[in-house]
């Protein structure tokens, strides 16, 4: 069962990422003027990220609704409390065997106390934590596209398992099997070899955005904006992990509540007459974000359906980001979203008829190795769990 509700989040999150892909690469081209005068770019990605968490926040609840279960409370749905969990007849408490309702020391039966690590306001501190960094990462990552090359920028994004396990360990004191670092460490060198050995000339952005990269000051204010923004990426990915493993939530929950307020500051930042912020605001001073996207909408409205795309496309794929956190972890989710874009482009390989290098080979090769690595260890774990649980229910039916 482990094993096919990986497979299903993987294909989800391929399917769903590859149609996002392609929206957003639409979105980033200029669209023509109603009138037929001319085109212009897109430039609000905070409505994007606005619609797109709306609508995040609209399937989870909808996917919480449909599989909510008889006599259960909307607060316990959504996360927000818990029933009170009570020790079964015949069943240990503390210790001690329970039957009909008594113990061996002919007390009365024993009642689990409430998980007391559960509060409601330190768990909504964690969503809105991960909400304000998801808010602000995206737009650092954006702005490094300004300094320096798009190859660069995806070098240092392909090692975002890096910073993943390191933000779990700094913020949270996490520690991992001996393998875990060993897939990190071959996934993130694959991948790193794959796009070195790849055509450098391809992903540039112009003439000018070149002559900019070239400066050393440029340089180093976008390697800034990168490292900001994987920094940001990898406090949001431990802290995740750090709510499954201290709060009793469903990754639908999870994603709920997150891009709920997500919403919310999007919504709040795109009202506001905002001053001229480099990065976070980069429009004109006093002018807001949504007055300049309804303008935009109204004499290209071609940019409708793209952005429509867009938002589905990535609420749905968050169902199954947000299924594989809650199973299997932040690490195997960098691993899945590393690895599609590798996939992507083996595939383009196929359509297309491209020819790789022999480091890219050796690159993709690498990072197979890893995830076989991976896939080959869960599964022990999986048997090994397997045989502990049918041994835990022989022992209960015993007593």
């Amino acid at each position: 069962m482990s094993f096919i509700r990986l497979i299903t989040c993987v294909v989800g999150v391929y399917a769903m990422f590859l149609l996002w892909a392609i929206a957003q690469e639409r979105l980033s081209v200029p669209f023509e003027r109603i009138d037929g005068t001319g085109s212009d770019k897109f430039k609000s990605p905070l409505i994007m990220g606005n619609l797109q968490s709306a609508l995040s926040s609209l399937s989870a609840l909808t996917y919480i609704l449909i599989r909510r279960k008889k006599g259960e409370t909307l607060a316990q749905s959504v996360g927000l409390a818990h029933k009170p969990e009570v020790t079964p007849a015949g069943a240990k408490a503390n210790g001690t065997a329970v039957q009909n309702g008594k113990t061996h020391h002919g007390k009365k039966e024993h009642y689990e106390k409430p998980d007391t690590r559960y509060a409601v306001k330190t768990l909504l501190l964690k969503y809105l934590q991960c909400s304000v960094w998801i808010t602000c990462a995206a737009p650092f990552g954006f702005a490094a596209l300004s300094y320096i090359s798009y190859p660069a920028m995806v070098l240092g994004k392909s090692c975002k398992l890096v910073p993943v396990m390191i933000m779990n360990v700094v913020l949270y004191r996490r520690k991992f099997a001996p393998h875990k670092y060993l897939v990190v460490g071959m996934v993130t060198t694959g991948i790193t070899v794959f796009m070195y050995f790849g055509d450098q000339k391809k992903g540039g952005h112009g003439k000018a955005s070149n002559a900019i990269s070239q400066t050393l000051y440029a340089n180093l204010i976008g390697i800034t904006y990168l490292l900001i923004n994987l920094a940001l990426d990898g406090a949001i990915n431990s802290t995740q992990d750090e709510i499954f493993s201290r709060h009793k939530v469903t990754g639908q929950q999870m994603m709920l509540w997150i891009n709920l307020f997500c919403t919310g500051i999007s919504t709040i930042l795109s009202v506001l007459p905002l001053p001229h912020i480099p990065v976070i605001h980069p429009s004109a001073s006093g002018q807001t974000e949504l007055a300049g996207f309804l303008a935009f909408a109204r004499t290209h409205p071609s940019m409708i359906v793209p952005l429509v795309q867009f938002a589905l496309t990535g609420a749905l794929g968050q169902l199954f980001i947000f299924e594989t956190l809650q199973h299997f972890g932040s690490l195997t989710l960098v691993t899945i979203t590393l690895t599609r874009k590798l996939f992507t482009m083996l595939l383009s390989v196929i359509v297309y008829k491209h020819t790789l290098t022999g480091g890219q080979w050796l690159g993709a090769a690498v990072v197979f190795a890893g995830i076989s690595v991976e896939a080959l260890v869960k599964r022990k774990d999986v048997h090994a769990k397997r045989v502990i649980q049918e041994k835990e229910k022989a022992k209960i039916k015993s007593l």
